[in-house]
C-alpha cells in the first residue's frame, strides 16, 4: 500500500469518526429537549394542581420548584451541547477538506503511474 493511500485511509477514518460525534451531540440534544418538555408538562401539571403558579410564593410546590431548577440545567446543558455541535461541525468540515485534498493528491500519483507505466511500455 503507497503512503498517499495510507493518507487517504486515515483521513476518511477521521471524518468518519467526525460524523460519528457529530450523531452523538444531535443525539443528546434531542434528549435533553425531550426531557425538559417532560418536565415543562409535569411542571404545568402540578401548577395546576395547586391552583399556584407563583414560584415565589409560600405554597408552590417543592416538586414544580425541584423540576423547574431540573429543566434550567438541562436547558444550559442543551446550550453546552449546541456549542460544542458547532464546534464538531467546524472539525467535520476541516476533516472532510483535508480528506478531499489527500484524495487529489492519490489521484494524481495514480495519473502520473499510470503515464510512467504507458512511457515504459511503448519504449520497451
Amino acid at each position: 500500500m503507497k503512503p498517499r493511500e495510507n493518507l487517504v485511509r486515515l483521513k476518511q477514518f477521521q471524518v468518519n469518526e467526525k460524523r460519528k460525534q457529530l450523531l452523538q451531540l444531535d443525539l443528546m440534544i434531542a434528549e435533553f429537549k425531550r426531557m425538559a418538555d417532560e418536565l415543562d408538562n409535569q411542571i404545568i401539571s402540578e401548577e395546576k394542581k395547586a391552583g399556584i403558579t407563583d414560584t415565589s410564593h409560600f405554597a408552590y410546590p417543592t416538586f414544580a420548584k425541584a423540576a423547574r431548577l431540573r429543566r434550567d440545567n438541562l436547558n444550559n446543558s442543551q446550550t453546552d451541547l449546541q456549542q460544542q455541535r458547532q464546534a464538531a461541525e467546524d472539525a467535520l468540515e476541516e476533516a472532510q477538506s483535508e480528506l478531499e485534498k489527500a484524495q487529489m493528491l492519490e489521484s494524481r500519483d495514480v495519473k502520473g503511474r499510470d503515464v510512467d507505466t504507458g512511457r515504459s511500455a511503448m519504449i520497451g
